[in-house]
């Protein structure tokens, strides 16, 4: 097997594609001392992540360029679960020039006019627009209201494995490209459901998510783009016939026995080497006809088919497929996501310096090299994905990422609140799943109750903030006296 595409985590790897870079190209170097130094701030998750995953590639290329990492950590830690804040006042005070955003905050920015428009980096004839995944520079301009104010260099996708030789020996048709769950559901039931757990076949897998109802039942929602709350007026929207029968169907297939449970804990004992660790895959090791999972899997298959030790007992024959999807929306997928989203602070006075970081990340040589890195995530670019054994690798990026309503809520809701709202609603699935009252007065009960918890994580929040800002206003008092005196 020969991917241009692999993933892991590799000691050493960014450093050394970092070195071919210097060692075949000079662009932007500034060996002879002449250029100016220039020093771009960036607001990223923690130095060495940005490092690995950009500056040292960025450097190497860059001699003239300096980085200086602000980490956005302590804005996402606010003990008052007011994020938003602390983000603004860490901007203000450190005044970066690069801003790594979700979207919630993109998209409040870029109303605000706190944002570099990056249009001319687009438009630039270098920029090849035709290579990016589908949808990417749409979906980029409907965060920022119609406008260019972001970029994104890598992205994250799952799609469907599928083990050909498992189906070949059931007679069961192939996946394919843009099933939905109804479809995909179909053929995993097509396989036999007896067995002892650790010898039969399942029909699919779910990764780490297992054979969990209440999970699954979220996962189908997704791909139709519902919501637990709506982020206009902010009320619960558990009660409705579409989240109803995406539990129902989660409901039906997890007991009809054909969903591999994944324990993430479980069996690890048993895992002796690299090779046993390969093998605790269902997928890799043919227990599962069908998993869902991100790009890595890619990555221990082929290990596993090189191994000595494993290659005989490691799946042969493989594909991959899209996630299942909406028929009402079948080109849009919740399972494509962007890694980052990076934007250029309106004030930032090396606007220039920060423009040609980003035309570089969003280009086909980091495409190129990030993608041998094996650093995360998939590039934006197509041109970096190849299988020269011909699967069909289009599956990782042929569907439109879809923002989630939730995103826009992570805002707007308290922090201590998402715990509160995952709890109750799992609570209430497993009560229907088991019998204990039925799914509609389960769902019914459980939105009364998010309801009136919301309310009450509000007002406690906006209590705080007054507590906090009442008692911030006598040391402020102080300091001027003392100013004045």
């Amino acid at each position: 097997m020969a991917q241009s595409f692999k993933f892991g985590t590799y000691l050493g790897v960014g450093l050394t594609a970092a070195m071919l870079l210097v060692s075949g190209c000079s662009k932007g170097n500034s060996a002879n001392g002449d250029e100016t130094r220039t020093t771009l701030k960036v607001m990223y998750y923690d130095e060495r992540a940005f490092f690995q995953s950009y500056g040292m590639i960025y450097s190497a290329l860059h001699t003239n360029v300096d980085f200086e990492v602000v980490s956005n950590q302590t804005a996402y830690q606010d003990p008052n679960g007011d994020y938003k804040t602390s983000m603004q006042k860490l901007i203000e005070e450190q005044k970066p020039d690069i801003l790594m955003l979700d979207n919630s905050l993109f998209r409040e920015y870029s109303e605000e006019g706190k944002l570099l428009d990056l249009e001319s980096i687009a438009q630039d004839k270098s920029f090849k627009p035709d290579t990016l995944v589908p949808g990417l520079m749409e979906y980029l301009r409907d965060l920022g209201g119609g406008k260019l104010y972001g970029m994104s260099p890598n992205m994250y996708s799952q799609v469907v494995y599928y083990n050909k030789d498992l189906f070949k020996k059931h007679g069961v048709d192939l996946p394919k490209d843009g099933m939905s769950w109804d479809e995909l559901f179909a053929l995993a039931k097509r396989f036999p459901t007896d067995g002892d757990k650790d010898s039969r076949t399942y029909g699919l897998s779910l990764g780490w998510n297992g054979a969990d109802a209440y999970q699954l039942g979220s996962m189908i929602a997704s791909t139709q783009n519902l919501s637990m709350i709506n982020p206009v007026d902010m009320k619960v929207t558990l009660n409705t016939p579409a989240w109803k029968k995406s539990f129902e169907t989660a409901f039906e297939v997890v007991k009809s026995n054909v969903l591999h449970s994944q324990n993430m804990n479980g069996g690890m004992d048993a895992v002796f080497n690299y090779d046993d660790y390969l093998l605790q895959d269902p997928f890799v090791s043919g227990k599962v006809a069908m998993k869902m999972e991100a790009q890595y899997l890619m990555d221990q298959i082929e290990q596993a088919q090189k191994s000595p030790a494993v290659k005989d007992k490691a799946v042969k024959d493989w594909g991959i497929v899209t996630m299942p999807v909406d028929p009402a929306n079948p080109d849009r997928s919740p399972y494509v996501n962007l890694n980052s989203l990076f934007a250029i602070n309106a004030k930032s006075e090396n606007a220039d310096a920060a423009k040609e970081f980003l035309t570089y990340v969003m280009g086909e040589d980091f495409a190129r090299v990030s993608s041998k890195a094996q650093t995360g995530g998939l590039p934006v670019r197509t041109t970096a994905y190849e299988d020269k054994e011909g699967r069909n690798v289009k599956a990782f990026y042929m569907l439109k990422p879809m923002e989630s309503p939730m995103n826009n809520l992570y805002a707007k809701l308290p922090m201590n609140f998402y715990g509160i709202l995952d709890g109750t609603v799992r609570g209430a699935v497993q009560s229907a799943y088991d019998g204990n009252k039925s799914l509609d007065d389960a769902l019914k009960e459980a939105e009364t109750q998010l309801q009136a918890e919301l309310i009450k994580a509000q007002e406690e929040q906006k209590n705080k903030k007054a507590e906090d800002g009442a008692a911030a206003s006598p040391a402020a008092s102080v300091s001027a006296e003392a100013v004045a005196q």
